[in-house]
């Protein structure tokens, strides 16, 4: 190139070693790097270098189109956004073509979902080469919406799978990524919805669910919801209004509210005939020695009903710490059970995993030296167990009470037999694939095609096969 160029606010530009013949790029002198909407971004090593994966919708508010991309990382660096919000990204180097020149140019890589623009061009790529004016739009040419429709046609997602919605709120999880690849192992199209950007629409005649800039969620078959209980309440209102519009949800928004109330769960598995530890409940400070009392005395276990992962969870050892401990609680207005310790379970539990009315995996959870929880998110270690006949039966029947598919359910052994402590609805996989070298995630996938009436490819070919 012997001459600058001049270019508009925003151009068409290709790259063509990531498979990118058109993508609507915003031209920002004022911004160093320039950067690519990529999602599941993973490393990975290749002939000793790093390199990564990733995802590109190249067209704004298309979601049925994508781009698998690989490219060696030449650079890990931290970048400012234009809103002022710094983050760790990485940089690869690709040809970049613009009009009828093309060269190299760095750039990183980053979800810019909630821009205008899948890329951006930042001066460093346009030094020497290029001049802005930024009265002036795609003064290189522009392109139909047809032309770009049709030269992403080849990436257009299959049909042949099902359509899956994985909601939740952080895309980078153990679980989450195990069932995103483990839904794309079998030949589904699974797409990520965090919680958060999704919106409604409440209408007689044509209710949808819109998701951050305004793409419609559309022509899907199954719903996989993966919340957090701070997200409870507008989580299941989501999934109420998919369930309403026909869509399959792996655990209904009633079965999660159940299990996520746990006063409410524990009410349900007596009324069940289910096992659990005596638990007291009151609303008064001065019931406090009678609630103490009801439960066996101390040491006993003060439980908030907001907590989760062991979270708000307590051990008081004397009668005066569990007076002190659930009259400041109250004192705070929050929700409380208090629960008898049970000491011979000496810091274990068991986290039997339930899909479909069926325990598929187990294993023992302990507690680190000098805590009596064995959350694994607090530290706790994991081994591979067979639970027993009755551990097993009686973790489908706490399952089946909650009105859940998928569970993950708490038990402790105690002098009088097995107790369930908890009904979790969004069980998480770390720990339990760990334990027990079982593809959980897989599971889970399989008993969505079993609801669906679907024969994954996978299963077809076998059956060919064999035939």
């Amino acid at each position: 190139m012997n001459s600058k160029v001049t270019i508009g606010s925003e151009e068409w530009v290709s790259l063509g070693e990531l498979n990118i013949p058109h993508i609507k790029a915003r031209i920002d002198s004022g911004a160093k790097t320039s950067s690519l909407h990529a999602l599941n971004i993973q490393p990975y090593q290749k002939d000793g270098h790093t390199w990564v994966s990733f995802d590109v919708y190249p067209i704004q508010n298309d979601g049925k189109r994508r781009v698998k991309c690989n490219a060696l990382v030449t650079d890990k660096r931290v970048v400012k956004s234009s809103t002022g919000n710094r983050e760790q990204r990485f940089v690869i180097q690709t040809f970049m073509t613009i009009g009828v020149n093309t060269w190299g140019i760095e750039i990183t890589l980053t979800n810019r979902d909630s821009m205008g623009y899948r890329m951006l061009l930042g001066r460093e790529a346009m030094k020497g080469r290029l001049i802005v004016d930024p009265e002036k739009s795609f003064s290189l040419g522009n392109i139909s919406d047809a032309t770009v429709m049709g030269s992403y046609e080849k990436f257009r997602n299959s049909t042949t799978g099902l359509r899956i919605g994985l909601l939740a709120s952080n895309q980078e999880l153990y679980s989450n990524r195990r069932i995103i690849e483990a839904a794309e192992q079998r030949g589904h199209q699974i797409e990520f919805y965090n919680i958060r950007q999704c919106f409604m629409k409440l209408d007689a005649s044509t209710p949808q669910i819109n998701y951050r800039g305004g793409e419609i969620i559309e022509n899907i078959d199954a719903v996989i919801p993966r919340i957090r209980p701070a997200q409870t309440f507008y989580a299941c209102a989501l999934l109420r209004l998919f369930e309403s519009m026909g869509v399959f949800c792996l655990n209904t928004s009633e079965s999660i509210i159940q299990s996520r109330d746990k006063l409410f769960s524990l009410q349900l598995l007596l009324s069940k005939g289910v096992k659990i530890p005596t638990t007291g409940f009151a609303s008064s400070p001065l019931d406090t020695n009678d609630l103490i009392e009801m439960v066996g005395g101390s040491p006993l276990i003060v439980k908030l009903l907001e907590g989760t992962q062991g979270k708000g969870v307590v051990l008081a050892e004397t009668k005066k710490a569990a007076e002190s401990v659930i009259n400041a609680f109250k004192s705070l207005k929050a929700n409380i059970l208090v629960q008898e310790f049970i000491k011979e379970a000496d810091g274990k539990d068991i986290r039997c995993f339930v899909i479909d009315g069926k325990v598929v995996a187990s294993m023992e959870r302990t507690a680190p030296p000098g805590e009596f929880r064995a959350n694994v998110h607090l530290g706790g270690s994991t081994a591979l167990i067979k639970a027993t006949a009755e551990e097993r039966k009686l973790a489908i029947k706490a399952t089946k009470a909650m009105g859940l598919s998928v569970a993950g359910v708490d038990i402790i052994r105690s002098s009088g037999g097995p107790l369930v402590l908890e009904v979790n609805s969004s069980p998480g996989l770390e720990g339990i694939e760990a334990a027990t070298q079982k593809d959980i995630a897989q599971m889970m996938i399989k008993s969505i095609e079993k609801k669906c009436n679907y024969v994954a490819t996978i299963e077809k070919n076998i059956s060919i096969n064999n035939s």
